[in-house]
């Protein structure tokens, strides 16, 4: 197809010399005003950061294949990289690219296989157990309940516990502070890569501090993962075997001829399994629930689901799980209008084009994911939570809506966190009724940008279900 245009020949939102569109450009609100331009603008234009020049791209289609060219044609912006590598993180699948990706792909896709997280589910479900427990007493005193909070909770323990086979209950015992590093590491990463220039190197502010702690904090917690999986493998030749979590199965894979799996891809891939896993399924989870709530008809049917499949929680199977076709709709349906990942960036490798534009080998490609998903043009009554057009296998919805990616660089853990929100959902709507779910701040939550897409604070009020309430 014959190139037509060049990146400056696309429109472009005014600019400022130096800054760019920086100053246009919220951390926070980065994803809806990038949304806005592109209505403005067209499917593809050009915007800057600074002394960075970045072409957004809207068109579905387009994105579709860029996600399929990677990792030949597109890898994530260097700039997260170095920016990792400069706090001392150790390298992931995220972030890894080449030969090293293809190595660690193998190996973490084993882990987050359905049959592996089927293998785990036991710890699964005790942790959605302890979910309802700590809400039960709330639902007891009448309580409100911080949902945004113990969501993160919920998801880092079911990461402890399945990924590393720790058990560090911040549920019940309160102490937050591997939840809260997640989230400050998470944050000042994706604060730092939309920053025009690395002022930190030269001047460090409170917040740069705080990252710096967290990131420590974070280091010590997983090299202790590592060592106490380390130990238990050496205790119980039977768990070579057999493996009883995903770092067990990766240390093995590590300890094989010619793995190229060494101590810092395994720090990496710990450290990745605490980011990716935590705020991204915790981020989905508030959603769905504040969307169920907007939406009475469904929760009731949600709820109706979960009741007539699965008689008792306690003794919930993966199976049952599975089969909660109506929650699964719900979930897939609040993440097409309210995606963890509302768009990606991404670096051309060489030379390439998109939408005839001829892009030159560095240049930054950012992908608005969430344009064409909730357009009326593609999707029928596209603002509506519509779950059941999950059931009826529209075609509009799965090819545009793309929670987890697309292509080779498909997120690895979609089973997982479905797994997740489905348990935790279930084990909710088995033991309460939901009463209220309000937003701390203003009359709807507002979408806050880190990096994922989170609500502003909600808190949900919950009543005892009858004779499902527990003692």
């Amino acid at each position: 197809m014959p190139v037509s245009r060049e990146i400056a020949d696309l429109p472009a939102p005014p600019a400022l010399p130096f800054l760019g569109n920086a100053h246009q450009l919220n951390p926070r609100t980065i994803h809806r005003t990038m949304e806005k331009w592109s209505g403005r603008y067209g499917p593809i234009f050009r915007a800057s950061i600074g002394s960075r020049q970045v072409v957004v791209v809207s068109d579905s289609t387009a994105i579709t294949q860029v996600l399929r060219a990677r990792p030949d044609t597109f890898r994530r912006p260097a700039v997260t990289a170095d920016i990792s590598a400069e706090l001392g993180g150790a390298p992931g699948l995220l972030l890894a690219e080449g030969d090293e990706w293809l190595t660690q792909r193998r190996m973490v896709m084993h882990s987050f296989s359905p049959a592996m997280v089927r293998a785990y589910f036991v710890r699964l479900r005790q942790v959605g157990l302890r979910l309802a427990q700590r809400w039960n007493a709330a639902a007891q005193a009448q309580q409100e309940i911080d949902l945004s909070g113990d969501l993160k909770r919920y998801t880092v323990d079911v990461i402890a516990g399945l990924a590393f086979g720790e058990d560090v209950n911040t549920l019940l015992n309160g102490d937050d502070k591997l939840q809260e590093d997640v989230s400050e590491v998470m944050a000042g990463v994706a604060r730092r890569s939309l920053m025009p220039f690395p002022y930190w190197r030269w001047l460090r502010l409170p917040a740069d501090r705080r990252l710096e702690r967290s990131v420590r904090a974070l280091q010590a917690a997983t090299d202790g993962f590592i060592d106490q999986a380390r130990h238990a493998l050496a205790a119980d030749p039977a768990l070579r075997a057999q493996p009883v979590n995903m770092l067990q199965a990766m240390l093995l894979a590590a300890g094989k001829p010619d793995s190229g799996v060494n101590q810092a891809v395994i720090s990496g891939n710990v450290s990745t399994m605490l980011l990716g896993g935590q705020e991204t399924t915790a981020s989905a989870l508030a959603w769905l629930i504040w969307l169920l709530w907007q939406n009475r008809t469904a929760l009731e049917r949600a709820q109706q689901e979960v009741l007539s499949k699965i008689s008792d929680t306690d003794t919930m199977t993966p199976e049952q799980v599975d089969g909660l076709d109506y929650m699964e709709a719900c979930a897939l349906e609040a993440m097409r209008l309210k995606p963890p990942a509302p768009f990606l960036p991404l670096q051309a490798l060489c030379e390439t084009t998109v939408l005839d534009v001829r892009l030159p080998a560095d240049t930054l490609l950012w992908c608005v994911l969430r344009h064409d998903s909730v357009a009326e043009a593609f999707i029928p009554e596209a603002q509506r939570f519509t779950p059941e057009r999950w059931l009826v296998n529209d075609g509009a919805a799965r090819q545009l809506s793309l929670p987890f990616g697309a292509g080779p660089r498909m997120c690895p853990g979609r089973y997982l966190a479905l797994m997740e929100i489905k348990v935790a959902m279930a084990t909710v709507l088995a033991n309460f009724d939901v009463t209220q779910v309000r937003p701390l701040t203003g009359a709807a939550p507002s979408e806050v940008m880190g990096f994922t897409m989170t609500s502003t604070p909600l808190a949900i009020t919950l009543r005892q279900r009858g004779s499902a309430a527990m003692d």
